[in-house]
């Protein structure tokens, strides 16, 4: 008996078959040559798309123009007390605890200046406004130093016809209004700028990391060396400017001390606070005191005003370019144009991170550009 095999090349045909009707019948005709990427309309299309997609960048940009000076500012503020943490850290702290320490002690400062203003602000208020009728009478009358300086400068004729009903118009409450905006606005800024100081400090050992990660493992090392030495830079400037604010408040307290004005120690303090802001920060305090030095006389408070204008040309064009000449390794020249620039780009912030934005800058021509171009 014998056993017959199945034939199989009909299944293979049929199937054959099967598929050769399918591809028919899904046929979408045969590709055409491919696009010719140097033709005109290619060219001016992609064209007109990156103009569009740097247009929408650039108004992005712009538009959070004011937050993203917020992050810049919290950022540079970050990297400039890292220093501070990581030597917590040499000593056995973990980094959220060197992070808290250092915290504490800013708003410590901060607690404790406020705290012994409180009292000689409340008391020269209250004076003040015990003294305000005796000085409006002087002014009308023209007597004593404040009438004879109002008298010398016409404000008595003002005062005399002023009312009360002068001081409710739309232009003087549109004034306060705008104020109160302008108060509420910086506050909120300050709020920011502390959240982001306090979040970056944290974790700015993980921004590094992410940061580096984005550049091939090839330059890896050579990136990571140029960014300790940026950071390092930018610790060095913090630190200038603590040297500059410290000399201007012990200097400060020094002269209101030889004059006997009053809360030498209080103001010499507010000074060293506000010169940490560059451009401003040092005339703000220096008219400040010198209205506070009017409590001597107006011999002593012109004094005072000459003695900041000369404290001011003396510490930018003289102290503070030699000061970071030492610690951030720039020039006198740079650093006062730097600034200027910084200021008239952003203003405040920019006046703030122009100096290291410098340095930055001179140690990647010097270490990247000028070794490039001087290869043959």
């Amino acid at each position: 008996m014998t056993t017959s095999t199945p034939d199989l090349s009909a299944f293979e045909h049929s199937d054959l078959d099967d598929e050769a009707r399918r591809k028919e019948a899904r046929d979408l005709g045969r590709p055409g040559r491919p696009f010719d990427r140097r033709s005109p309309f290619f060219f001016g299309l992609t064209g007109a798309l990156g103009v569009a997609v740097a247009f929408l960048i650039a108004r992005t940009v712009f538009d959070a123009g004011e937050v993203l000076s917020l992050v810049l500012l919290a950022l540079f503020i970050a990297i400039g007390l890292d220093p501070a943490v990581v030597w917590l850290e040499r000593r056995g702290l973990r980094r959220w605890m060197a992070v808290l320490v250092v915290i504490l002690v800013l708003l410590g400062m901060v607690a404790a200046f406020a705290a012994a203003a409180v009292g000689p602000i409340t008391r020269e208020i209250q004076v003040l406004t015990h003294r305000i009728p005796t000085y409006v009478h002087d002014v009308k009358t023209g007597q004593g130093w404040v009438g004879h300086l109002a008298k010398k400068f016409h404000f008595n004729n003002q005062i005399k016809t002023f009312s009360p009903s002068k001081l409710i118009s739309s232009s003087t409450v549109g004034g306060l209004v705008g104020a109160g905006k302008a108060i509420v606005s910086a506050l909120t800024a300050v709020s920011v700028v502390t959240v982001l100081t306090v979040y970056f400090l944290a974790a700015l050992p993980g921004i590094r990391k992410f940061g580096l990660r984005t550049v091939p493992l090839t330059r890896r090392p050579r990136v990571t060396a140029l960014t300790d030495e940026i950071f390092s830079r930018v610790g060095g400037f913090v630190l200038g400017n603590l040297v500059t604010s410290v000399v201007s408040g012990v200097l400060t307290t020094v002269w209101l001390a030889i004059f006997g004005v009053s809360y030498a120690i209080l103001l010499g303090l507010l000074v060293a606070i506000l010169d940490l802001i560059p451009m401003v920060g040092s005339t703000i305090g220096g008219i400040i005191v010198s209205l506070v030095a009017l409590s001597k006389g107006i011999p002593i408070a012109v004094a005072t005003a000459a003695f900041y204008i000369a404290y001011r040309l003396i510490e930018d064009y003289l102290l503070t370019p030699r000061v970071m000449r030492h610690t951030v390794s720039i020039s006198a020249g740079v650093t006062i144009v730097a600034v200027l620039i910084g200021g008239t780009l952003l203003g405040l912030i920019g006046a703030v991170i122009a100096i290291p934005v410098a340095a930055a800058i001179h140690l990647l021509l010097e270490e990247v550009t000028f070794p490039s171009l001087d290869k043959k």
